[in-house]
């Protein structure tokens, strides 16, 4: 049975045979810049026409604590760029972030500015296991010259890119998987972590993931009651997520998220029991043995 609530995912995911949970998408950031963007959520109205309450908005000390006791045994904390300047500075906050905390893997993040290619192969040297790519936040063309040799050096060194580039929960300039897709085009080989499985694009976002084999999904806010009232799953996504089961990978946008992480575990779950190609084994690659191949984890 899925877990009701926060409390009983760890006896769920042992139930699974797994040790801990593997979360590609979280969000640790530089407290200043959290607090803008939770002041951005708190306009949730004015922004997407509906209230965004951030659920676990606490201290950077209790919200790895949460992490802890939901049984997250690695996460990768994502840190974005909304004007140029900002990613060389995240990406070093990120790398230190990740120094001082055992659980999480060092990241990275890009944006469209000449010294791109710099502070990213530097941050891959440094053991960057993945970078966030923000289209809508950052309102860049990702297919800007500017990016090309960031996504040439993230296709040949084989780190993920988890990239937010679909309409959800609103459309930008840049946005659209078939503006993305100019990328893959380009750099077919890149390992990209489409965030929030494409939303609200899903069907477009698993015809990526068949064409190109670098593609990936993450789960992130996909499926939970908060945004199947916006942007609903397909009848047959189960049955198209039965080709790819090894293509998906748990994300959760903690500690940004409108409601308890059970929900998103749940979501997943009710995914698995509705096809019998389905079932423990992708849940077991969901949560742990895709995003730890991924990340590297060796496990």
């Amino acid at each position: 049975m899925p877990p009701r609530n926060d409390a009983a995912v760890p006896v769920w995911t042992a139930e699974l045979g797994l040790h801990g949970l593997v979360d590609i998408h979280t969000h640790f950031l530089p407290e200043r810049v959290l607090r803008k963007v939770w002041a951005y959520f708190d306009e949730g109205t004015t922004h997407y026409g509906f209230d965004w309450p951030i659920h676990y908005r606490h201290t950077e000390e209790a919200r790895l604590q949460a992490l802890r006791d939901l049984g997250v045994t690695t996460f990768a904390p994502l840190v974005y760029a909304h004007r140029p300047g900002m990613s060389a500075w995240l990406t070093d906050w990120a790398l230190d972030f990740a120094d001082r905390t055992p659980d999480a893997v060092p990241t990275a993040t890009i944006f469209p500015e000449p010294s791109v290619a710099d502070y990213l192969a530097k941050a891959v040297d440094a053991g960057a296991r993945c970078v966030k790519a923000h289209v809508q936040v950052g309102a860049f063309d990702p297919r800007d010259a500017l990016l090309d040799p960031a996504w040439g050096l993230l296709a040949e060194a084989s780190v993920p890119v988890v990239v937010h580039c679909g309409d959800g929960p609103r459309k930008g300039e840049y946005t659209g998987l078939d503006v993305f897709e100019g990328v893959l085009r380009r750099h077919p080989r890149l390992v990209a972590v489409l965030a929030h499985a494409g939303m609200p694009d899903y069907a477009a976002a698993l015809d990526l993931v068949d064409r190109y084999p670098g593609v990936h999904l993450d789960t992130t806010m996909v499926g939970v009651a908060f945004t199947e009232r916006i942007a609903p799953l397909p009848a047959d996504w189960s049955a198209r997520l039965a080709a790819h089961a090894d293509r998906i990978v748990l994300g959760t946008d903690f500690p940004n998220i409108p409601y308890p992480y059970a929900e998103q575990l749940a979501a997943i779950a009710s995914w698995a029991e509705a096809d019998d190609r389905l079932g423990a084994d992708f849940l077991r690659a969901v949560l742990h043995g895709t995003p730890s191949r991924l990340l590297g984890l060796g496990t």
